[in-house]
C-alpha cells in the first residue's frame, strides 16, 4: 500500500475536514484530512477501483481533487 496526498478545494472549516475523514471511513478508506493545508493524506490500496471510491467520496461530499501525490 501506498500513502497519497490529495489537494483538496473546498473546504470552509475544521468540520469540512472531519465530514470528509468520517465520510472515507464510512466507505472503508483509511485517511486523515488538513483543512488547513487542503489535504488528504489516504492510506490507499492497489487499483484503479479504489481510486475513483476516493474521487467519488470527495466530488459527493461537494469538494474538487485538484491533484494528488505519492508519499513513500
Amino acid at each position: 500500500m501506498k500513502n497519497k496526498v490529495y489537494k483538496i478545494r473546498g473546504m470552509n472549516c475544521e468540520s469540512c475536514a472531519k465530514m470528509i475523514e468520517i465520510d472515507m471511513e464510512d466507505a472503508g478508506v483509511k485517511a486523515s484530512c488538513d483543512f488547513v493545508k487542503e489535504t488528504l493524506l489516504v492510506e490507499e490500496k492497489e487499483g484503479p477501483e479504489y481510486k475513483r471510491k476516493i474521487k467519488d467520496i470527495i466530488k459527493n461530499a461537494g469538494y474538487e481533487l485538484i491533484e494528488d501525490t505519492e508519499h513513500g
